[in-house]
């Protein structure tokens, strides 16, 4: 029988790639629900592909009007607005949802999904980050299983696959971002062009500026926390700039396990929807012989602050992390629309956690009050820095 999925940020890098796992799985797999932000003529290209029965798009106007003239060939239904995304992610139709949405948005839909018992495939990292200790609990209330498609996150899943040994450390890696190779001083004048030039990885920009200043890694040490209930002083990072080895386990008795491959994210994408079976996928082999050497280094903190602040949010808990996570939103956006300095993200974010109001045992209105404050206070210090 197939799977019917719920696509949330189809035309996103995640939610296109996940559209390749169906195309190459057919008989496995049917895409029911597909979503977008702002990228109509792109969800109404796949909403006829794929013979969607439902799109949304979470910008309301005048995209609504533009997506259905697109669709008033076929019998999709078309519905607009960020409450949809989490509507259509709790209806009926679909068995899974691959929740591939970009920050704070994300949360609403992971909640709404895990409510309906559905089987939850997470790229979006901001729903643990910000409200990880209400997600994880309800998962389990609802016996709803959460696969993470994070690379990172799926590789320490597949370690521990029949495992029942004690976990001693969580080692997740590092490619370094692009600026691995930069002098600390030279960061200051680095460019929106610069910073989206990615080693590895070929992402979307949110992430790929995240990746630079290693603000994605602290909020993956968050992630692995909640996902795998390992406490902080447990999860390492270790940069490796191949990114070969995804994360590695070490056990009690020393043995550490790891999951190598090349660079794709097809791999995770389609674990998390097959597991526990595995993809018979297309392509090119992994060839040791053409990665002869792989090195590791510890992590620059001085260079790379946003690391440790995350690790100082996941230790105080309640609202931090969720502080952290919307003035890096914030920030990210004036970045890329090259209104701050690269270095101004992480300025901006300690600004908004050293004056950000802090709640110790949230509730999900709490989280949206405190990211809704944090947001404020980046945008009040970008505007003082200009």
């Amino acid at each position: 029988m197939k799977q019917r999925l719920a696509i949330l940020g189809s035309t996103g890098s995640i939610g296109v790639q996940t559209l390749d796992i169906v195309r190459e799985n057919p008989d496995r797999f049917e895409a029911r629900i597909l979503t977008a932000n702002r990228n109509w003529e792109k969800l109404a290209q796949q909403a006829r592909e794929f013979d969607a029965d439902t799109v949304v798009i979470a910008d309301k106007q005048p995209l609504r009007r533009r997506c259905a003239k697109h669709s008033r060939d076929t019998d999709t239904k078309v519905y607009a607005g960020e409450e949809a995304v989490a509507q259509v992610a709790a209806g009926g139709g679909t068995d899974v949802v691959v929740n591939a949405l970009v920050g704070y948005a994300g949360l609403a839909p992971t909640v709404a999904a895990i409510e309906a018992g559905k089987k939850l495939a997470l790229a979006n990292k901001e729903s643990l980050v910000v409200g990880g200790a209400c997600v994880m609990p309800l998962a389990r209330k609802r016996k709803a299983p959460v696969i993470p498609i994070d690379s990172e996150h799926s590789a320490i899943f597949q370690c521990l696959v029949g495992e029942r040994a004690p976990v001693r450390r969580l080692i997740v890696t590092c490619s370094g971002g692009a600026f691995r190779d930069f002098r600390a001083e030279e960061l200051a004048n680095v460019t929106v062009e610069q910073a989206l030039r990615h080693p590895q990885w070929d992402m979307g920009a949110k992430i790929t500026i995240d990746s630079s200043t290693l603000v994605n890694k602290g909020f993956e040490v968050i992630e692995a926390h909640w996902l795998f209930g390992t406490p902080a002083e447990r999860i390492s990072v270790l940069l490796h700039p191949q990114s070969i080895i995804h994360s590695m386990v070490e056990f009690e008795d020393g043995a550490i396990k790891a999951q190598l491959g090349t660079p794709d994210m097809r791999l995770p994408i389609s674990f998390a929807l097959l597991y526990p079976d595995r993809a018979n996928r297309p392509g090119e082999r992994f060839n040791f012989l053409n990665h002869p050497q792989l090195t590791f280094a510890e992590v620059d903190r001085a260079k790379y602050p946003a690391l440790d602040i995350a690790y100082d949010c996941l230790r105080r808990g309640g609202t931090a992390a969720c502080t952290m996570n919307g003035a890096n939103e914030v920030a990210v956006a004036a970045f890329l629309a090259r209104k701050c300095a690269w270095l101004d993200i992480v300025r901006a974010i300690r600004y908004a956690l050293e004056r950000a109001a802090f709640v110790p045992s949230p509730t999900l209105a709490d989280y949206a009050e405190a990211n809704a404050e944090a947001r404020a206070l980046a945008a009040e210090f970008l505007q003082l820095k200009n």
